[in-house]
């Protein structure tokens, strides 16, 4: 029996890509007394019940800001913390994961982080590389002028042995060069817990995105607030900087 929304949700107008800055793991665990790695556990609950209910709702790509690369100035105690979350993440949710059609894929310089890390992002890449449901990217080690300045690397050294003229140079060029080449440009990018920037994600990739902010932090958001950003999503007139 499919599952009554809240929400009217028009099926074939869903967001392709959606990408979310995960926020709040911290205040919330300060709010109930906890220490932050117990808001980090809390979110990762979030993340099992949100990528279900992408699937579920035929969301192509979901985006998921799990670790930047300003997030190795945090605590060691807590860095330590989140690498050892993401690896029992992986290795109690592959299967699963594998068993929905979840397919999993990294963005970002994930071979910076330890290991055990790289072991289980590779292995899970590995046993989901095949799904066709949802492609789940974790944005690992992820920073968006660092990823763009990597493919102006790249793209510098084929002008220099020659391969590629400075003039030919063109957005598709820059864009696959990217971490992100093989993810289309997000359709909405949600920010939770209130606050309203950036943080240094996906910088080329959100030109035309449509933001959508709520106050409620990381653990608490949950199906019902996915539907309603798809909700507001589906209400607005994207113009991609045209007129209509």
């Amino acid at each position: 029996m499919e599952e009554k929304m809240k929400y009217d949700i028009n099926m074939e107008k869903m967001p392709a890509h959606i990408a979310i800055i995960m926020d709040g793991n911290g205040r919330w665990a300060k709010a109930r007394f906890l220490p932050r790695t117990a808001g980090h556990k809390a979110g990762v609950e979030t993340i099992r019940k949100i990528v279900k209910e992408a699937n579920r709702l035929g969301i192509k790509y979901l985006t998921l800001y799990a670790f930047s690369t300003e997030n190795w100035k945090r605590p060691k105690l807590e860095v330590d913390a989140l690498m050892n979350l993401l690896v029992t993440y992986l290795r109690g949710e592959v299967s699963e994961l594998d068993k929905n059609n979840v397919k999993i894929n990294v963005v970002g310089d994930y071979k910076k982080l330890p290991e055990a890390c790289v072991n289980e992002l590779e292995k899970a890449m590995n046993i989901t590389g095949d799904n066709t449901g949802v492609n789940l990217n974790l944005a690992l080690n992820y920073g968006g002028r660092n990823d763009i300045k990597n493919a102006v690397v790249e793209i510098a050294a084929m002008c220099r042995d020659g391969k590629l003229n400075p003039e030919d140079i063109t957005e598709d060029i820059i864009k696959n060069h990217l971490s992100t080449a093989e993810i289309p440009d997000p359709d909405l990018v949600i920010r939770t817990s209130g606050e309203q920037r950036l943080s240094n994600f996906l910088l080329w990739d959100v030109a035309y995105s449509e933001f959508y902010y709520t106050d409620i932090h990381w653990p608490d958001f949950d199906e019902e607030e996915l539907q309603k950003a798809v909700y507001s999503y589906q209400n607005r007139d994207r113009r991609f900087g045209g007129v209509k």
